[in-house]
């Protein structure tokens, strides 16, 4: 496979690239803890994107088969699917639960900066 054709057909790679980066680069340089939040749901989206264009089967069909025959063709598995269902579940809850964290310490301490809160609680 050629660069060009690469970069005409795996878009999806180049976006699951772009977004793994950009999330992981959110989530250590960022002193604010709603960034690192952010940058953590940007991970978790490019990891969901490669899931599913890694399951993408070319002229696959649904895997059900009809009454009439049996199976013929290529199917795509749906198990992919169905754990990043379960994967946004539990990262919409992963969410939650740190927001509402984040709500708490800036309640305790009155700051979303790392280093802050890193020397408030020092003393």
């Amino acid at each position: 496979m050629s660069a060009l054709e690469f970069l005409t057909t795996g878009y999806a790679y180049l976006a699951f690239a772009f977004l793994l980066a950009t999330g992981l680069y959110m989530m250590i340089a960022s002193p604010n803890l709603v960034k690192k939040i952010i940058g953590l749901n940007m991970f978790q989206s490019a990891i969901f994107l490669f899931f599913v264009a890694t399951a993408y089967v070319q002229g696959g069909s649904v895997p059900v088969i009809p009454q009439e025959g049996g199976a013929v063709g290529e199917y795509a598995s749906p198990l992919p699917h169905v754990i990043v269902l379960t994967a946004i579940v539990v990262g919409v809850s992963l969410t939650a639960v740190a927001l509402a964290l984040i709500v708490r310490i800036y309640t305790e301490y009155g700051s979303l900066n790392e280093e802050t809160i890193r020397e408030v609680a020092r003393r």
